[in-house]
């Protein structure tokens, strides 16, 4: 297969000499090409003696073909690796901007890209930045990372570049992609949903729905016809993904009701308000000159419940469990009581896991035991997922 690989002026670019190793002995053709800054931490010739190729870094260097070289790079890959990926190349390209060879290919290329982040902690969560990562993700860019850890600048904090192993895996699966999905009908659930008190005021959760979208997102890229029923939220649509939108928990139950039957798996994400006001005041409340005042709640429908009343013959069902306390006890009780076939059981007390962050920490319980993952990105918390559906999907067939 043939790679092209871009490097950036980051630290860990010493690393990428490992990555392209790596693919070399695999068998992959890799074409390296380098930033100027990457240049000032890892010589050309150190990439050249490992690719066996020459390495590109000036767009406008003359070679003996007469190929224009980035729009045959970008021709020629299969993949389009960036390692590291700098907050710089992260931010030129969710703008579009081509200043340099690198850049230039990467915006031409129509290969998958595949980026390994590496920065310091700050900047990795910085606002912009994280814009930049969901733009970027909206668009179908795959990501390796970053991870967390101790920083060449002697922080401790996420924005530590992916091992060559994991970034070589991270590539592996995107050359040879998983489409075990193809055909099926997948209906995912993400985000809060919203009551209202008055015109002004609502209860709501903390939900982010970030779980669900990277769900929904995966199960596109395998194949799946993919409906997202999303609460409010701050997300971009993934790409290729049919959205119904809805705000209140009567909203995705009247949406769940009316899709769920045509789906072949549907994995409930959302997180639901258990309660909504008895009664929504038309106009603002105000203050009662220091007097109490009393919220009467009403209970909502259970979703869940509800749709795994429904169940088809061959249907897949999977559930979440956001809890703060005897998380495998509660799981296991909602995994018989609403019919799932599957639950995702997160402790959302803990630090990377539950709302809000781009980490999770999740148990996968069925039927047959439990399988404990360690804090992941939720890109790769839905790829266990949808294995574990695949799996589910096998034995029931």
């Amino acid at each position: 297969m043939q790679i092209v690989m871009g490097v950036t002026g980051g630290i860990a670019a010493y690393k990428a000499c490992e990555v392209v190793s790596r693919l070399k002995k695999l068998g992959h053709e890799v074409d390296v090409i380098m930033t100027e800054n990457a240049t000032r931490l890892v010589a050309p010739l150190t990439f050249e003696t490992l690719s066996k190729r020459p390495v590109c870094v000036d767009t406008f260097t003359r070679t003996e073909s007469w190929d224009v070289k980035h729009i045959s790079l970008a021709q020629k890959a299969d993949l389009f690796l960036v390692a590291p990926a700098t907050a710089n190349l992260l931010a030129k390209l969710a703008c579009g901007i081509a200043d340099d060879m690198l850049t230039t290919t990467l915006l031409a290329t129509k290969a998958p890209i595949l980026l390994a982040p590496a920065m310091n902690t700050g900047m990795w969560t910085a606002d912009a930045t994280q814009a930049n990562f969901r733009t970027l993700q909206a668009r179908g860019v795959h990501f390796v990372g970053p991870q967390s850890g101790f920083l060449a600048c002697g922080d401790t904090g996420a924005g530590r570049m992916s091992e060559p192993v994991q970034i070589v895996e991270a590539a592996e699966k995107l050359l040879h992609p998983c489409r075990d999905l193809e055909g099926l009908r997948v209906l995912v659930t993400a985000g809060p949903t919203l009551e209202r008190i008055d015109p002004v005021r609502y209860l709501t959760n903390d939900s982010s729905g970030k779980m669900g979208y990277a769900i929904a997102a995966a199960a596109r890229a395998r194949g799946a016809s993919v409906t997202l029923v999303s609460g409010p939220v701050h997300l971009a649509t993934p790409t290729g993904v049919t959205v119904v939108p809805v705000v209140s928990t009567q909203d995705l139950y009247d949406a769940m009701m009316a899709h769920c039957s045509s789906q072949d798996i549907i994995i409930q994400a959302a997180a639901p308000a258990d309660y909504r006001p008895a009664v929504t005041a038309p106009e603002k409340l105000k203050k009662q000159d220091g007097q109490p005042f009393t919220l009467t709640l009403a209970e909502n429908p259970d979703v869940a419940k509800a749709v795994g009343e429904q169940k088809k013959p061959g249907q897949i069902l999977v559930g979440f469990a956001a809890e703060t306390e005897h998380l495998l006890e509660n799981a296991q009780k909602k995994l018989d009581k609403k019919h799932l076939d599957m639950i995702v059981a997160n402790d959302v007390t803990q630090a990377g896991a539950g709302f809000g962050v781009d980490t999770n920490i999740v148990t996968l319980i069925t039927h047959d035991g439990a399988t404990e993952l360690p804090m992941l990105p939720k890109s790769e918390v839905a790829a266990r997922i949808l294995d574990k559906v695949s799996e589910l999907r096998t034995k029931a067939n």
